[in-house]
């Protein structure tokens, strides 16, 4: 399992107001930061796309097999594909490429996951960093707001 990725993007947008399949997916890509200016084609959602169909089935795909069905070129497909594998959406099988986990709930356990640590690493080194330049750290007083 993957326990590290290299760049991942969250977008903060509004929940679309009908539940609509084809909304929501569009929705959670955007979330997950997969739609962006210079993809005019939508590439890296189609492809996103083709993998949750693919993971349905259980079999990973090759990315000719993307390639022809999205009728992209290669490099467009492997380009797309080198970025979802960064973010830690894909994973590679063989050659083939497939969802990391079989569902789209799995897979925003794994990335809260792979975020919740981190920021454990972060917090920890904030800590080590504090102590060797020996800042203080705050304490806060809780005052009760009637």
């Amino acid at each position: 399992m993957i326990t590290e990725f290299k760049k991942l993007t969250i977008v903060r947008i509004r929940k679309p107001a009908q539940k609509l399949i084809n909304k929501d997916l569009q929705w959670f890509c955007q979330s997950l930061g997969l739609f962006s200016a210079r993809d005019k084609n939508s590439s890296n959602f189609r492809i996103f796309i083709e993998l949750l169909k693919a993971a349905k089935q259980h079999r990973p795909i090759s990315s000719d097999e993307l390639a022809f069905r999205l009728n992209l070129s290669r490099g467009t497909i492997v380009h797309h594909l080198t970025n979802l594998i960064s973010s830690g959406l894909v994973i590679v099988e063989n050659g083939k490429y497939i969802l990391r986990v079989s569902n789209l709930e799995e897979l925003i356990d794994e990335i809260k996951r792979d975020t919740d640590n981190v920021f454990l690493n972060l917090k920890a080194i904030a800590r080590d960093i504090d102590t060797e330049l020996g800042l203080e750290k705050r304490e806060y007083e809780t005052t009760e707001i009637i």
